[in-house]
């Protein structure tokens, strides 16, 4: 049992020796690769080590309880202890989404509900840059087109964590089943007669990608720059800051206006170009993935409506995974750590059922 461990180990001992090394620091894209599959292989290893100890510990224990009942006593807590450590073990050595150490962009876009949906749709980046700040990652808002009331018709937000993530910790990984249609069901700020109104607001999470990890030929780009807008239309400056960038091999067409200078907004665009070109090409590689892959790619289709966030009974359901809580206010500050967890369990379950049928 858990075999494959054993060359885990060696590796995880390789890597170590390895990044004591000085002079493999002086290359940091290779030490920051070697520090993240360290970081990734250490709790794989620890739980080896504590189950292989707890499993030695259950045979030695079964060995001595017909002669001493001392053994035989504890050896049913010995046990148990070892069943949970093999589920955590097994757990952990899951197939894992290559894209789970990234960091994120996300995207909020206002759907049905006019300018309703639009200040859901800032409720909804508030709830992710709060909690962002909980986990102690830095946040950076790369466009955003407000909307009269204050909302926002569409907004970018660029999740980064600090140093190297422990495996699952990466925005990514906690982020991923974010994407799709969030309903909300409140009574709106436009509503004078008080009657609840449903509307609605799309998120996309995708893993940042790295230049190196995307080739754009600056032949498939077509740039046009235009005068940037605010809300209502009206000209917010006098030059042609605005930038929107088509890639006609896809038809993808991103448009920054947030910042200042041209320059900026360029390159704005083009973190969100390749983002989504990235996550296009994982979609595309997904179709011929395992069942597991597969799963998790539907549970992420950003056209379902995944969620509900219901105002008047305080209440929050995640219609994928029957997750339902009464502390909306908590969950809109940024505590949303209970249903991203309840996402990850069920994938995790998932994937385990898929394996167990093999």
């Amino acid at each position: 049992m858990f075999e494959a461990c054993a060359e885990l180990v060696k590796e995880y001992g390789e890597l170590e020796l390895r990044l004591s090394d000085p002079s493999v620091h002086s290359d940091q894209v290779l030490a920051r690769n070697l520090g993240r599959r360290f970081a990734e292989l250490g709790p794989v290893v620890a739980a080896y080590r504590e189950w292989s100890a707890l499993h030695d510990d259950v045979a030695a224990a079964t060995e001595l309880a017909a002669d001493d009942e001392a053994f035989a006593l504890e050896l049913p807590q010995l046990v148990a202890s070892e069943q949970a450590s093999a589920e955590h073990l097994t757990t952990l050595l899951l197939p894992r989404d290559p894209m789970d150490d990234k960091d994120v962009i996300v995207e909020i876009k206002s759907g049905e509900g006019g300018e309703e949906s639009a200040l859901f749709a800032g409720d909804l980046a508030r709830m992710y840059l709060r909690y962002a700040e909980r986990r102690g990652w830095s946040t950076e808002v790369i466009e955003a087109v407000e909307s009269d009331l204050g909302g926002y018709k569409d907004v970018a937000i660029a999740v980064k964590s600090r140093g190297i993530p422990q495996p699952g910790e990466a925005p990514y990984a906690r982020l991923k089943f974010e994407g799709g249609v969030h309903r909300v069901q409140r009574v709106p700020a436009t509503e004078s007669q008080g009657r609840i109104h449903t509307s609605a607001a799309g998120v996309l999470v995708l893993p940042e990608a790295e230049e190196v990890e995307v080739e754009i030929d600056a032949n498939d780009l077509r740039i046009d720059v235009y005068r940037s807008s605010g809300p209502g239309g009206q000209s917010v400056n006098t030059t042609d800051s605005a930038v929107r960038i088509t890639h006609l091999p896809t038809g993808v067409v991103v448009s920054c206006q947030n910042e200042k200078s041209q320059l900026q907004n360029k390159e704005s665009a083009m973190r969100i170009l390749r983002a989504r070109l990235l996550a296009a090409a994982e979609e595309a590689a997904a179709k011929d993935a395992s069942d597991v892959r597969r799963s998790q790619v539907r549970t992420v289709d950003r056209s379902e409506r995944i969620r509900t966030y219901n105002y008047p009974e305080n209440r929050l359901n995640d219609h994928r995974v029957g997750f339902k809580s009464h502390n909306l206010d908590q969950i809109l500050d940024g505590d949303i750590d209970a249903v991203v967890q309840a996402c990850i369990e069920a994938d995790n379950a998932a994937k385990l059922a898929v394996g167990g049928g093999k």
